[in-house]
């Protein structure tokens, strides 16, 4: 540890020099060196956070500090992380949008608009009360409370995440309160130019808030009518570049849209990301997004800590200490009632209020809009800025403490978890995550040939299973099916921890990319080292990176898996024949009385028809994928269609001159007839 330490300090120092000779010989362009910097200094901090057990948003801060003018001086260029962290802003707030869809404010409405609008109401009225009797004037006094009543959402959600009560009642209260505040960030960057007396009074207000709520209007018109189709059209060309870019675009242009009209950027990016939650691929949206957030939001956390002058924190330290006790005895006071107004227990009250004890990152860009027009922290002026700045990040600093000592007094009160819960409301501890459960469920990962007979055989055997696919057209089959399907990268770290996939009884990666594969088997022990999993090899040397991954069971040969899939995952008591008999009990498939009135073939198929299979077992066998399925409506033969690779179903029509065949795809009834050229 202590080598490691001192050789990151050792090139910490040594870099801004490095970085001013190699400018001064006409090198890589000047950002290059403080963009190196900005990048070894954040990835020191997230290591010597691990390391000493903290959550890396306050490695971050704390390496900002370091960093900064005011103590070793390695970032030279504020600009440019001001210009990043303004990058990490929209995409934390993006990504934020994307877990906060529409449907989930709706489910926990009461938490957000009752609970966090009273501790918001409460926490502007008393800040502004208590400074108005120091005769501090009242927009100062609304300006200091709108600062204090935020709270950080990455903090306080990487903590719950970090100690695993995401589905406890103090974290949905705290997510519904959460919510609210952000929500009110837009209220309040509406607000401000009106306190500094620029905005037109209440006029401008009511101007200012109808503007947002048409915008608002218009972006969850886009959510509902816009995005979804496009999201699907760039997800059927399972190119993850394409996608990627596509997200990215949307929420940047989402931002820069709303920004020319007056909103905030970081208000922008949040709507975005509610446009994607929307759509079916909010899960695999987040997982692309998710490395770039971590990159910008460290930026940002970074530019506040560079905030901080320790030289003023020195010499005014009483006068700091004093504000960050104070913010946390009000927000305690004022998040603890407002929890109690909403019948939660006294543990749960405690926990919360302790919780979101600290200061929000959107402060920031509220208090840099202030002091612009010439509003400042509890009305002192200049000095007021430092210290609003060096409170907040002791108390972000500080927040895992504050959680802990909530988490030990609710413990002491015997109101813990499981005890905590109102009468009559149901502990969600284990409940599944946003995204799928699969909690006893076999879970395929990708639902290509193999994985659909497989499946399929599975579920008339009356075992249970899930599927993560990057298909838009194999999650239409399983959600008409009913079977439960998520659209996302199952090779993704936050994607399989989110699933919660070591609760899974065996996942299951049958896909044709080695490459996905390899690394989806890679991510799978490091999330759940010990949960069966079975993969494919195709060759020796395939199979012996399979093993060094430590799968469990390795598949091998095109004809063998299905077969090889169905005896591992099907109980002891399902015989071969069970599984076959299984497979052909499939429902008749019938030519209505309008389609067999349009040509004499299908006259003489009308009778009741068995698909073989639902699958095309003529590529099952060879290895290959299809497209679509038909079904022989003379003898049941299922095939594939044209805009396969084989065309079996019309090859089967050919060579066994039976003409009529029919849609096997879920939701469709049409035939065709090929004698007649015939569609109905």
């Amino acid at each position: 540890m202590r080598p490691v330490l001192a050789t990151a300090l050792l090139l910490l120092t040594a870099l801004p020099a490095l970085a001013e000779g190699s400018a001064a010989h006409s090198g890589p362009p000047a950002f290059l060196g403080q963009l190196t910097l900005l990048l070894l200094v954040s990835a020191a901090a997230a290591y010597l956070s691990f390391r000493v057990g903290l959550v890396p948003i306050i490695g971050f801060l704390l390496a900002g500090v370091l960093a900064g003018p005011s103590a070793f001086g390695l970032i030279r260029d504020p600009q440019l992380i001001s210009d990043a962290s303004e990058i990490g802003v929209m995409l934390l707030l993006f990504t934020i949008g994307i877990e906060f869809s529409l449907d989930r404010l709706t489910r926990i409405a009461r938490l957000i608009f009752l609970g966090g609008g009273l501790q918001v109401l409460f926490t502007v009225a008393l800040t502004a009360l208590v400074l108005m009797a120091f005769h501090i004037t009242l927009p100062n006094g609304v300006f200091t409370g709108c600062l204090i009543a935020l709270s950080s959402t990455a903090i306080v959600l990487k903590l719950l995440s970090a100690r695993g009560g995401n589905g406890t009642p103090a974290a949905q209260v705290s997510l519904g309160i959460l919510i609210f505040q952000d929500l009110a960030v837009v209220v309040m960057v509406l607000l401000i130019p009106m306190l500094a007396g620029q905005g037109g009074g209440l006029g401008g207000v009511f101007v200012a808030l109808l503007k947002a709520g048409g915008i608002i209007a218009l972006v969850l018109v886009a959510a509902r009518r816009l995005v979804p189709p496009l999201l699907e059209a760039v997800a059927r060309t399972c190119s993850t570049e394409i996608f990627l870019l596509t997200v990215v675009a949307l929420c940047f242009g989402t931002a820069y849209l709303t920004a020319l009209a007056g909103v905030s950027l970081a208000l922008g990016a949040f709507l975005a990301g509610l446009l994607v939650s929307e759509s079916r691929y909010g899960t695999q949206a987040l997982g692309e997004i998710l490395p770039l957030q971590v990159l910008f939001s460290a930026a940002f956390f970074l530019s506040v800590g560079l905030q901080l002058d320790l030289r003023f924190l020195a010499t005014h330290l009483p006068l700091v200490l004093g504000a960050g006790i104070l913010i946390v005895l009000l927000k305690v006071t004022v998040t603890g009632v407002s929890v109690r107004l909403l019948r939660e227990s006294p543990g749960t009250s405690i926990y919360v209020a302790l919780l979101l004890a600290q200061v929000g990152e959107f402060s920031f860009v509220l208090a840099t809009t202030g002091q612009a027009l010439g509003l400042s922290f509890a009305g002192l002026g200049t000095s007021g800025t430092q210290v609003f700045i060096a409170a907040t990040v002791l108390l972000m600093a500080f927040t895992p403490v504050l959680a802990g000592a909530g988490a030990t007094l609710a413990s002491r009160k015997s109101v813990a978890r499981q005890t905590a819960l109102p009468t009559g409301t149901p502990d969600v501890s284990g409940a599944p995550g946003e995204g799928l459960d699969v909690r006893g469920r076999v879970v395929f990962a990708g639902y290509g040939a193999h994985a659909r007979l497989a499946a399929r055989a599975l579920s008339r055997a009356g075992q249970t299973y899930a599927v993560v696919t990057r298909n838009p057209d194999g999650a239409s089959e399983l959600e008409l099916r009913g079977v439960p399907v998520l659209i996302a990268d199952y090779t993704r770290v936050s994607v399989l921890t989110d699933l919660n996939i070591a609760a899974a009884r065996a996942l299951v990666v049958v896909d044709d990319d080695e490459d996905l594969t390899h690394r989806a088997v890679s991510v799978t022990r490091t999330v759940a080292p010990d949960l069966p999993v079975i993969a494919f090899a195709r060759t020796v040397s395939e199979r012996q990176v399979l093993q060094a991954l430590n799968t469990t069971h390795i598949l091998s040969a095109h004809k063998e898996v299905a077969a090889g899939l169905l005896d591992l995952l099907t109980p002891d008591d399902v015989s071969r024949s069970d599984l076959r008999r299984h497979l052909s009990d499939l429902p008749s498939v019938t030519l209505t009385d309008e389609q067999q009135a349009q040509c004499e073939h299908a006259h003489a198929a009308s009778g009741p028809t068995i698909p073989e299979a639902d699958v095309c077992l003529e590529c099952l066998a060879s290895g290959d994928t299809w497209v679509h399925l038909r079904v022989c409506m003379t003898c049941g033969h299922v095939g594939c269609c044209d805009s396969s690779k084989n065309r079996h179903a019309t090859r089967h029509a050919t060579t066994q001159a039976h003409p009529v065949i029919r849609s096997a795809e879920p939701g469709e009834t049409w035939a065709y007839c090929y004698e007649h050229r015939w569609t109905k």
